[in-house]
């Protein structure tokens, strides 16, 4: 049986438990013609992946993120998954040889100093990424303002970090697909539209509360200006005649008088799915919620 393609990282907001949900919200008009497919924020890819073994229309995919690593990684899959196999193989042979945590702590130590050193070719530094996200704390990626890696040591008895089946069946579903890897902006997505396009927005969520605030996944916080900014990008999106779908925090969930997305979609649909948080290092608040997806169709 060959294994599904579905995402090689633990990402904060990652969509994996929310598929079948925004399934239902997809825009009835991808269903049969070719159409344009872009995620300007991919994070995780649980929707990228998705999307591409469900609508073989798909014509072109255009994904973007603003981690450079994250991206590097992407690319590194589809176009040197064997060379990544044999490095992150190696890495986990000698991690879990070791049979004392204080001996793995140290190696972990090691492999994300070396990490934040930029210590190695392309390849070193997506297994390195790998590496640490199946190691540390809770498998989540936060850097500091500097841009350093700073999760500390995970205490796993018997981390898969080498899934060779799944890197391989990611870098063919790449591989097979039409598809452009972007870094950067993710307002540069929109010079990709063409013809029938649907765009799926994944932005960093607004905070519900001043702890929940975990949308460090590169340098700089992307806070309530880049959400008003986001949505003017979403009114361009609309103006060039796209289809688009956003994901964001249900704010007034948790405070009815918390109206700021409310008032920034206005002219928009407004649905909420119900979703589970599992990036949350106190195991009792990670506890279903709702979250809002915006879309600019019926």
């Amino acid at each position: 049986m060959s294994t599904e393609a579905k995402p090689f990282l633990k990402w904060a907001g990652g969509k994996g438990q929310l598929l079948s949900q925004l399934a239902a919200h997809l825009p009835q008009q991808i269903n049969g013609e070719p159409f344009t497919y872009i995620e300007p924020f991919v994070g995780g890819g649980a929707m990228l992946f998705y999307m591409l073994q469900h609508f073989g229309n798909i014509r072109k995919a255009v994904i973007n993120d603003v981690n450079e690593d994250l991206i590097l990684t992407y690319r590194t899959i589809r176009d040197d998954v064997e060379t990544l196999i044999g490095v992150l193989s190696q890495k986990e042979h000698e991690y879990l040889a070791i049979d004392s945590q204080e001996g793995r702590s140290a190696k972990f130590y090691e492999i994300r100093e070396q990490y934040n050193r930029h210590v190695g070719d392309s390849i070193m530094r997506a297994a390195q990424l790998i590496f640490l996200n199946k190691t540390c704390f809770n498998g989540l990626y936060r850097v500091n303002a500097k841009g350093m890696f700073n999760v500390p040591f995970g205490r796993y008895s018997n981390p898969t970090i080498c899934n060779a089946s799944l890197l391989r069946a990611d870098s063919q579903l790449l591989q097979q697909a039409n598809i452009e890897i972007c870094q950067g902006d993710y307002q540069q997505t929109i010079a990709h539209a063409e013809g029938l396009t649907f765009v799926y927005l994944d932005p960093p969520y607004r905070p519900l509360d001043a702890t929940s605030s975990f949308t460090a996944y590169s340098k700089g916080d992307f806070n309530d200006d880049d959400q008003r900014q986001l949505a003017a990008f979403c009114h361009q999106l609309s103006d060039a005649g796209c289809y688009w779908m956003e994901s964001n925090a249900d704010c007034s969930a948790k405070n009815p008088e918390n109206r700021f997305f409310e008032e920034l979609y206005k002219d928009y649909r407004i649905e909420r799915v119900n979703a589970a948080r599992f990036i949350n290092a106190n195991a009792s608040k990670r506890g279903k919620l709702t979250e809002l997806l915006i879309k600019n169709y019926e």
